[in-house]
């Protein structure tokens, strides 16, 4: 029942579950996103990401469960929860034959907006997105972090309370995606709810503040990016490289650091201080060809959860 959501709860799921046949993509999750936040879901493919997404956007109906989104359930307001929400997919949708300016004003009148609102609210969306001097430019002409922030800028067309970002800035150059961060934030700080996926780990550590780590369709663990990394990694990792032909292993570390973890062509050893575990190595006569010290990132924190195998 509506009653049972709290009120700061933008959108609720309880033993959320989504199945094709007798195959479980989503296996009975529970999460709340707080009105205001920005909320990550993480995991690698066939995770079960993309199948929640769509069950939040409202185009793919549960298979079991209770899912709120705006207080409402979407199976019987579907309609209205849509018009009330703004959807980023992975793969941009744009009208490549349609100016940039058109883009906006066709997407505004599939919500009965006037055409003087759409006018203004192209206007303004255009400058949000910094693509003022291309708005009568056609799509085609734009490059992928120009198309990117078309279709961002185009799910806010009806004012959104609620916004989901598939893989917001895959394929993007570091400087297209930084822009893309900082027009978030901005959404962020004018209220705007945002809910994204996302395979870069760093972007989930700048923009999130809370998010889930999913796997094989259930949570593996919740929290904010920091909690996460105090929870399952250590403050620092130190990298160590050795010659090809080097008997050592991933034994002769583990009295040194926390956790050890061997990989192909490097060593991680898990440390709440890098420079002091890096000088017992010294001391212990080990003679690594390059080591490195950084901080734990939710990367470690991913990979130790959901394992390295490769997903395809």
């Amino acid at each position: 029942m509506e009653a049972d959501i709290p009120p700061s709860a933008i959108v609720s799921g309880k033993a959320l579950e989504k199945r094709f046949g007798d195959f479980e993509v989503v296996r009975g999750i529970d999460f709340e996103v707080q009105s205001g936040e920005v909320f990550g879901f993480l995991g690698p493919n066939g995770a079960g990401k993309s199948s929640t997404m769509r069950m939040i956007s409202c185009v793919s109906p549960r298979s079991g469960g209770d899912l709120r989104i705006l207080g409402m359930d979407p199976r019987d307001r579907g309609p209205y929860i849509r018009a009330r929400i703004g959807v980023v997919p992975q793969q941009d949708n744009l009208d490549n034959e349609l100016t940039v300016r058109e883009n906006l004003i066709v997407y505004g009148r599939y919500f009965g907006l006037s055409r003087a609102h759409v006018a203004d609210k192209a206007t303004e969306l255009m400058e949000f997105a910094r693509l003022s001097d291309r708005a009568n430019d056609h799509v085609e002409s734009l490059s992928g972090g120009m198309k990117r922030r078309l279709t961002i800028a185009r799910a806010l067309v009806n004012d959104p309370e609620l916004v989901l970002l598939d893989e917001p800035t895959t394929g993007l150059d570091p400087q297209a995606r930084h822009l893309l961060w900082e027009r978030l934030y901005q959404l962020k700080q004018a209220g705007v709810t945002l809910i994204i996926t996302t395979h870069y780990m760093d972007e989930a550590e700048q923009l999130c503040d809370r998010l889930i780590v999913l796997d094989g369709g259930r949570i593996l663990a919740e929290g904010t990016p920091a909690d996460l990394i105090a929870r399952y990694s250590s403050r620092e990792v130190v990298e160590l490289r050795f010659p090809a032909d080097s008997p050592m292993d991933r034994t002769a570390f583990d009295d040194l650091a926390e956790r050890v973890e061997a990989l192909p062509d490097r060593f991680l050893l898990y440390s709440d201080s890098g420079e002091r575990l890096l000088d017992r190595i010294h001391a212990a006569g080990f003679h690594p060809l390059s080591s490195l010290v950084r901080r734990s990132s939710l990367e470690d924190v991913f990979l130790r959860l959901t394992g390295r195998k490769l997903v395809d």
